[in-house]
């Protein structure tokens, strides 16, 4: 497995598709299935060229198996805080470890542009990355989010993590 910085060259679709599967299995229960199945092919081939944004690509050989989105934090509340956007893989890909690997690159860089405090959010209902995130040094900071997804009311916790940089 490799871990790279996306390049001009990497097709967007491609890491679309990433966020479209990891959603479409990941929220299910979570976020109402007609919205999940309604999900166009290509919804994020645009974000991920935000400016501000920094995203890590995860390969398997040629393949594009996961992806981590990374900034400065978009939230006034938080300014100088570094903000993971978003951590996705492939199904087949999820469970495996992986995650663990591509989360520690995203903080890694977060910490290169000198951020000691970093953020996520998370969806209240989702045990399953609530328990990566605490397992991987986030935790709960009682801040939240609420959000509406294809029509059902949702809250986003806020986890946090200080991390060293190198002038500490």
């Amino acid at each position: 497995m490799e871990i790279r910085l996306m390049n001009d060259s990497d097709d967007r679709k491609a890491i679309s598709k990433i966020y479209e599967e990891s959603w479409k299995f990941a929220y299910q229960g979570l976020i109402p299935q007609d919205y999940l199945d309604g999900i166009p092919t290509g919804n994020w081939a645009k974000a991920v060229d935000t400016p501000g944004w920094n995203t890590l690509l995860m390969l398997d050989g040629d393949q594009i198996v996961g992806t981590a989105s990374y900034c400065h934090s978009r939230f006034e509340d938080w300014k100088d805080y570094g903000e993971i956007i978003s951590i996705y893989f492939l199904p087949a890909y999820m469970g495996k470890g992986y995650g663990r690997a591509l989360l520690q690159a995203a903080v890694d860089k977060l910490a290169e542009m000198g951020c000691t405090d970093i953020l996520l959010w998370v969806l209240a209902e989702n045990e399953r990355a609530k328990k990566f995130y605490e397992k991987n040094g986030f935790s709960a900071s009682g801040a939240y989010l609420d959000d509406n997804i294809g029509g059902k009311s949702l809250k986003e916790l806020q986890y946090v993590r200080h991390v060293e940089t190198r002038e500490e």
